[in-house]
């Protein structure tokens, strides 16, 4: 297995500086495999919608849609699949795409550690992760 940085997967899915874009691309293509996959920790997995999102003005449905790839990609291991499958499945059925898939990311793992529930001050975390408001 070997570990991913954000910015080759930036790299690899802007294509937005060429000689790095293409080392992503060669990497992701022609190296990784199901047997040795590239490593997606959450960490990565959070700056990496940050960043799409921050920097490049991706939508929360092409963020969706971008991490529907990523899980169903077998050339990738997540970190914690089943909290990011999970987190998909409480994100898409909030009631508000105002927040961020990171937020349903950060309540599905207090969950999956047995919290009852993520306080927050961010109302729009709460219709869109089921966060409870702190107020």
């Amino acid at each position: 297995m070997i570990g991913l940085d954000t910015n080759v997967l930036v790299r690899y899915l802007a294509q937005d500086d060429a000689r790095q874009a293409a080392l992503a691309s060669r990497l992701i293509e022609t190296e990784l495999t199901a047997a040795r996959p590239g490593f997606i920790s959450l960490v990565v997995l959070a700056e990496l919608c940050w960043v799409l999102h921050r920097l490049y003005s991706a939508t929360m449905d092409e963020l969706i849609a971008m991490l529907d790839d990523l899980l169903g990609t077998p050339q990738f291991h997540l970190e914690r699949r089943d909290v990011v499958q999970a987190a998909m499945g409480r994100f898409k059925a909030g009631t508000s795409r105002k927040a961020g898939v990171v937020d349903a990311l950060i309540a599905q793992l207090a969950e999956s550690e047995g919290c009852t529930h993520t306080v927050t001050f961010d109302k729009a975390a709460v219709r869109a992760a089921g966060m409870t408001l702190l107020a």
